[in-house]
């Protein structure tokens, strides 16, 4: 069947791109699940990751890993996973399991166990030895104060570590973090981040429409999106393109204006 092309659409770079990236988060689908999804929306995902712990009691990841890997999809292992092993002092073997195992980024949190700014950043620096690091940002508890203050700072920090995108928090529920606890956007939390190392550089966690279609209003439809659940990723790129009633206006006016 043909591909339709009778519309005028925002330009979408291809693949391998390093802005407009769409970065799902996997909660131990099985690989049915991931077949189907790459056989309609591959070429629409960027980076896949496998969230929390789920790698680790996956009896099928090998498979999975091979899947998504067929498709020009980089596969990322879940900070909360290393902030587990970092804890209980199984930061190398972490690394060393995750590389062994076809990983080739690795997500450097410091939400879930206490770890303070100068040992999030030893642990990215051991990290891009091996990986592509993504720093992640914010608290996973509602109600952070301050974010805009201190997140700017840290992400300057994690960058000159060695990671190569930050990831702001907020979680699969969207409602921390970048968010307020209704899920709305924290803009003043987003500018200072944006400010401080540029949009380019910023992987936004936005699980909702919602917050997915104010970050492309805002920023335009290459701003990286993360923590799309599996089953949105079509519609996320719709959004990208101003194919729903969200973002239609916006792109419109876009396109006119750079016509």
């Amino acid at each position: 069947m043909p591909e339709p092309d009778f519309l005028d659409l925002p330009d979408r770079r291809a693949k391998p791109r390093a802005v407009g990236l769409t970065h799902v988060i996997d909660p131990g689908a099985g690989p049915a699940v991931v077949t189907d999804l790459l056989d309609s929306a591959a070429a629409h995902i960027d980076i896949w990751k496998i969230g929390w712990g789920t790698a680790y009691v996956d009896a099928t990841l090998a498979t999975k890993l091979a899947l998504v890997t067929g498709h020009e999809i980089a596969v990322c292992l879940g900070g909360t996973l290393l902030e587990i092993a970092w804890a209980q002092g199984r930061a190398e073997d972490c690394l060393a399991w995750a590389r062994d195992s076809g990983f080739d980024r690795v997500e450097v949190s410091r939400g879930t166990v206490a770890m303070t700014p100068q040992e999030k950043r030893e642990l990215i620096r051991r990290a891009a030895r091996d990986f592509t690091v993504l720093a992640e940002v914010g608290e996973k508890a509602p109600g952070e104060q301050n974010a805009a203050r201190y997140w700017p700072g840290e992400c300057l920090a994690d960058l000159d570590a060695g990671a190569s995108l930050v990831v702001t928090e907020g979680r699969q529920s969207g409602t921390v973090g970048t968010f307020d606890h209704t899920g709305r956007v924290r803009a003043d939390v987003v500018e200072a981040v944006v400010a401080a190392v540029g949009v380019e550089r910023v992987v936004f966690e936005a699980p909702k429409a919602s917050q997915q279609a104010w970050f492309i209003r805002r920023f335009g439809p290459e701003v990286n999106l993360g923590n799309v659940a599996l089953s949105d990723v079509l519609s996320v790129e719709t959004l990208r393109l101003g194919l729903r009633s969200d973002t239609a206006v916006a792109t419109r006016r876009d396109t006119a204006e750079t016509a």
